[in-house]
């Protein structure tokens, strides 16, 4: 038994993804000048809406204690995908770092932490709440 929600364990998970996601770019707009180096990419929305199984298509029930367990709503499975941009095209120097897109996505990610962090603490917020008797 957790003491956090699915909700709020998803939001754990994004805010490490958004971390890591940061330092991708961040290393990206440091290598701009860099020749032949290849921008990277760091995906992970796929792989947490399949382990919260958002859309419901993915439901399994365990019948038999011989089957394999079900790892759907497992978050701690989720795992970043880090793999060469190929949605950049490659420069005379063999550099593929678009600073202006990742600039941009810079600035996407930071307010998709920021909204995760402030989400949480809402939560916790609530939950102190409730804790502490309603506030009485």
């Amino acid at each position: 038994m957790s003491l956090f929600d699915k909700t709020t364990q998803a939001l754990g998970v994004a805010t490490d993804m958004r971390l890591k996601r940061q330092n991708v770019i961040s290393s990206n707009i440091a290598n701009a000048e860099t020749p032949g180096y290849h921008a990277k990419k760091l995906d992970f929305e796929d792989q947490l809406s399949r382990a919260l199984d958002l859309d419901g298509l993915r439901r399994m029930d365990v019948t038999n204690k011989e089957h394999l367990p079900n790892t759907i709503g497992h978050t701690e499975n989720v795992k970043a995908d880090i793999y060469d941009n190929p949605d950049i095209p490659i420069n005379n120097d063999k550099n593929t770092v678009d600073l202006e897109k990742e600039m941009a996505s810079l600035a996407e990610n930071t307010i998709m932490y920021k909204t995760a962090v402030e989400l949480i603490r809402k939560k916790l917020g609530a939950m102190r709440y409730v804790a502490s008797d309603g506030g009485r």
